[in-house]
């Protein structure tokens, strides 16, 4: 049955947004998976902070060109799913390759062909070093511990100070005490 003129605007529009929120995506290839560990990966990838979807490849190619994402037509072929990271690519790379390997899930049922990381469009190896860059949570902590370091070395130069001030004066008190006696 085709889909309807209406269902297809309103399926690229859902497209273009998934787009517009993400940073970066994965195209798997897909054969025959059974429902289960695709609800089980679908879990996965939103526990990570992205969206699974399995899309035909021309909506996907019209969604990217609409947006102004690079496209990756080599990859796009076949029966394909989509891996969207939103604003945590890395994170959601590394949830997925995880899944992958723990579920020893065959390379003929699911594998990941490609993506793309804002302008980059990726092999395989690609992503898996995408994975393997710090998630969105790791990237906010190395800059909170960026912007305190100078902080926390202010704070010991005064304590050290003031605690140097002190003992000068405690010694100084103490002198002035034996020349009274």
């Amino acid at each position: 049955m085709p889909v309807s003129k209406a269902r297809k605007s309103e399926q690229l529009e859902h497209y273009n947004e998934l787009l517009r929120a993400s940073n970066g995506f994965a195209v798997l290839s897909t054969n025959a998976l059974p429902v289960s560990r695709v609800q089980n990966l679908r879990r996965k990838i939103r526990e990570a902070g992205g969206t699974y979807l399995v899309a035909k490849n021309t909506m996907i190619i019209k969604a990217l060109e609409h947006t102004g994402w690079v496209v990756p037509a080599d990859i796009l072929k076949g029966q394909t799913a989509i891996v969207f990271g939103r604003d945590n690519f890395p994170g959601v790379a590394k949830a997925l390759l995880n899944f992958l390997e723990t579920e020893k899930i065959e390379e003929d049922r699911l594998k990941v062909v490609g993506g793309v990381m804002g302008t980059d469009i990726l092999n395989a190896a690609g992503v898996k070093l995408a994975s393997e860059l710090p998630t969105l949570p790791e990237l906010q902590a190395q800059i909170i511990g960026l912007i305190v370091a100078p902080a926390t070395g202010l704070a010991s130069v005064l304590e050290a100070a003031t605690g140097g001030m002190v003992n000068f004066l405690q010694a100084l008190e103490d002198k002035l005490k034996e020349n009274a006696a």
